[in-house]
């Protein structure tokens, strides 16, 4: 009898597209820096067949899944538990299975609020913050955004009344809802794109006199170069700006802690991954 050696834990991300993801590179070096025994790949899956694909992941022996676009929702609605951070934004990015079935989580927010804290060193206690979006990631962070204490949380959106449907959801007299056509009268500490913009490369509506007041422009994606938005806030005078890898690096972090039980240290995978994705000036 041949001896295959004891079982490795299966792990992966889901989405479509899935092949740009870095969380592979992610979770092997938390791995590695825990002597956690485990694989971690890319599943791409049908735009209409994500639930099929968890259950035979699952049923594989799959442990966990991090979810990304466009299954987000899809995730908190197939999952038999979920956490109030997922309950409350309507999307989930982190799914694990037990004995009791599949429990779900959300940890952008999470991530997001370890990175402006961590690496940027921003207080967001009493902060004032404008939100770009309604959309899944907006909804997703707002919870862990007004559990750190900011002062107001401004939602803005080319749709107003997707922006009012978010304020309501969760209900906290710190929110507020605008359009686009407001952002000239706005004033805030931080702002934070969460729109799919950045992904195209596409610009905003904004208008120049938004960005003096801002200590920080955050763009929630990330890439080699700068992107518009960011582009944008250095020009239109904001005194800093960045994108979203380190948001990337501690939403993973988050979800292998929820796995594993140990949450890994993330300086030095930040840098790695920065080093290997292009620098920021």
């Amino acid at each position: 009898m041949s001896d295959t050696g004891p079982a490795v834990d299966r792990y992966a991300v889901i989405g479509n597209p899935v092949a740009h993801s870095l969380s592979p590179a992610i979770h092997a070096r938390f791995a590695a820096a825990h002597g956690q025994a485990l694989t971690y790949e890319r599943l791409l899956a049908p735009l209409d067949g994500f639930g099929a694909a968890v259950t035979a992941f699952r049923e594989a022996g799959g442990r966990g899944l991090n979810v990304t676009v466009p299954f987000k929702r899809e995730a908190a609605a197939l999952a038999d538990r979920l956490s109030e951070r997922a309950r409350q934004a309507g999307a989930a990015n982190t799914l694990g299975f037990d004995g009791d079935g599949t429990w779900a989580d959300n940890t952008d927010g999470l991530g997001l609020v370890a990175d402006l804290r961590g690496r940027l060193g921003m207080t967001l206690a009493g902060a004032r913050l404008v939100l770009l979006g309604a959309g899944g990631a907006a909804r997703g962070v707002v919870g862990p955004l007004l559990a750190a204490g900011v002062e107001r949380l401004v939602v803005v959106a080319r749709r107003p009344a997707q922006a009012a449907e978010l304020v309501a959801a969760f209900g906290d007299p710190r929110l507020t809802a605008r359009g686009f056509e407001d952002l000239g009268s706005l004033r805030g500490d931080i702002a934070i794109n969460a729109t799919s913009a950045g992904l195209a490369d596409a610009s905003l509506p904004i208008p120049d006199d938004f960005w003096p007041s801002l200590r920080l422009a955050y763009d929630m994606v990330y890439g080699a170069e700068p992107t518009r938005f960011m582009r944008a806030a250095h020009a239109g005078g904001s005194a800093r700006a960045s994108d979203g890898l380190g948001m990337l690096v501690e939403q993973a972090a988050e979800s292998f802690a929820m796995w594993r039980g140990v949450r890994p240290a993330t300086a030095d995978v930040f840098a790695a991954l920065r080093a290997s994705v292009g620098p920021r000036p």
